[in-house]
């Protein structure tokens, strides 16, 4: 049974374990050399980075993003739907085998091809991308690189990718199991995995790991701060905190509550015509201040990215279980 699943599963696993292999070799050129320059410049390497080096660090992200969303349509959709589309599961089922070691075989092969080549692509990327993630978190000021931490980032690197790729496969499959249909099954296994792509980092992803918070003064030198939405909005940047992930932040007034920015703010920065000087946006900022209005910031430190990964993958993993549990159940009771 392992030998006929792998035989029917072959090319489309050679196809991705060629891709990572040939990114392996790229990144394999030119990794050494980002290395030697993070060694001599330290954090300044955010501003010396070539243009080549920047586009190999965005080609790296899509890569990991992409393989657990092209596994769950390519792998785990057509996987058992392609079967019960044709027809051809009977033959399996007469042949002595049951639906629950066909579908365990079937599973088990995929998930663990599903992980290992997330796995090596992640590790490859990791590893390319480790000294710029380095100079990043060590506080080297850039607007182009994102910290571990940084919801971009954070799905390309570690042990994260793996549990992505379970989950993804397995989705695929259960998808497949219910729709019955290869191409409905693998437009939906897309959609919902992007979906919970979404919604984990915005939603699940902060609570995972303990928070920290701090409290920024609103005044010209109290640290940066922007002004957002018609002057309805302060944001405070935590750059005395590298590589930190600010995950909420809300405008405190002199009790210490939270509170809308007040209008005499907006009215401050009025102007008849173009924007504020910034002698003016100054003043405004430090009258806000001196009303006792202060930032207060809720993030995740750099130190938490571990706690963060193995939580992350926990919760993946177990989803995947939860899946192949359900995977288990409609094949017995629901497909004929």
């Amino acid at each position: 049974m392992i030998w006929l699943s792998w035989r029917q599963f072959r090319t489309q696993a050679a196809v991705v374990f060629a891709a990572v292999a040939v990114l392996a070799v790229i990144l394999a050129g030119t990794g050494p050399q980002l290395a030697d320059l993070y060694r001599t410049a330290g954090s300044g390497l955010v501003d010396q980075v070539s243009s080549a080096d920047q586009t190999l660090y965005y080609t790296g992200l899509l890569v990991v993003y992409a393989v657990p969303a092209v596994i769950g349509m390519f792998w785990g959709a057509p996987l058992i739907a392609r079967e019960l589309e044709t027809g051809t599961h009977y033959l399996a089922w007469n042949q002595g085998v049951t639906r629950t070691r066909w579908l365990a075989t079937r599973l088990g092969l995929g998930a663990a091809a599903s992980m290992t080549a997330a796995g090596l692509t992640s590790l490859a990327v990791s590893w390319w991308s480790s000294p710029i993630d380095r100079a990043v978190n060590g506080g080297g000021a850039t607007d182009t690189y994102f910290a571990r931490l940084d919801p971009v980032a954070f799905a390309a690197r570690g042990v994260v990718p793996m549990a992505h790729a379970a989950f993804a496969f397995v989705l695929g499959v259960a998808l497949g199991l219910v729709v019955r249909r290869t191409l409905p099954a693998m437009a939906t296994t897309f959609t919902l995995y992007a979906v919970v792509q979404v919604a984990v980092p915005m939603w699940l992803r902060p609570h995972l790991a303990a928070a920290s918070r701090t409290t920024v003064a609103i005044e010209p030198d109290g640290g940066p701060i922007s002004i957002q939405d018609g002057a309805k909005q302060i944001v405070a940047h935590l750059e005395d905190v590298p590589g930190a992930w600010v995950t909420s932040q809300q405008t405190l007034n002199a009790a210490g509550q939270p509170a809308p920015v007040p209008s005499s703010f907006a009215d401050c920065l009025r102007t008849e015509s173009g924007p504020p000087a910034l002698q003016q946006i100054d003043g405004c900022v430090a009258d806000l201040g001196a009303l006792g209005y202060k930032q207060q910031v809720t993030y995740q430190p750099a130190d938490n990215f571990w706690a963060l990964q193995w939580a992350e993958t926990g919760l993946y993993l177990g989803l995947a279980l939860a899946l192949t549990g359900f995977c288990a159940w409609w094949i017995r009771r629901r497909v004929a």
